[in-house]
């Protein structure tokens, strides 16, 4: 009887930790549902994009229409300010501040010099909030530019989204300056 009594103990332990362990394991992103129409989640294989950094071959450049070595060169010089080009928020919030509509309008404009060129939004956030809200956060923010963007005039079949929330800070520190550079959408060229 002693015996029976100490099984079912450890298995209440056993069946306890495991509960435990499930409950506080990362919760897979949930279901995409709210891209808007045309927009598409990005992330691994989306489909035989351009990888940031790796060499354009001469059939890229050729679909690019980008023929003449001054044109790649100047090609590749706006790319790389539109990549590095950021816009924030505020603490909890995604509405777009006028400083990101500016950047936002010279995005716009780069895009439609380049008609060939595809974006992938990013939405990231602070590590305050829970992983599930902040993935939300994020895509809502990514959402703001999308809708801005497609307001302005791009394809909604170029662009397309995709939430960190708070998985990918570009700053580590803890204090209020690294949260307001992590409170961000990225923007991430293809083609």
């Amino acid at each position: 009887m002693n015996h029976r009594v100490t099984a079912a103990v450890i298995w209440c332990c056993v069946l306890l930790t495991l509960t435990a362990m499930t409950a506080c394991s990362k919760k897979a992103v949930p279901g995409q549902t709210g891209y808007p129409s045309g927009a598409t989640p990005a992330g691994p294989g989306a489909g035989g994009r351009y990888t940031p950094g790796g060499p354009i071959d001469e059939a890229t450049w050729q679909k690019l229409g980008l023929r003449t070595e001054e044109e790649r060169q100047r090609f590749l010089k706006e790319m790389d300010a539109f990549q590095n080009d950021d816009i924030y928020f505020e603490f909890d919030a995604y509405v777009l501040m006028d400083e990101a509509k500016a950047i936002l309008d010279r995005k716009v404009d780069f895009l439609r010099r380049y008609p060939k060129v595809s974006v992938t939004i990013e939405g990231h956030c602070d590590e305050r909030g829970t992983n599930d809200y902040n993935l939300a956060l994020g895509e809502r923010r990514a959402n703001a530019a999308w809708q801005y963007m497609v307001n302005s005039g791009i394809e909604p079949s170029r662009l397309n989204m995709i939430s960190y929330g708070e998985e990918r800070p570009i700053a580590l520190g803890h204090d209020e300056a690294s949260w307001a550079k992590n409170r961000r959408a990225h923007f991430v060229v293809q083609f």
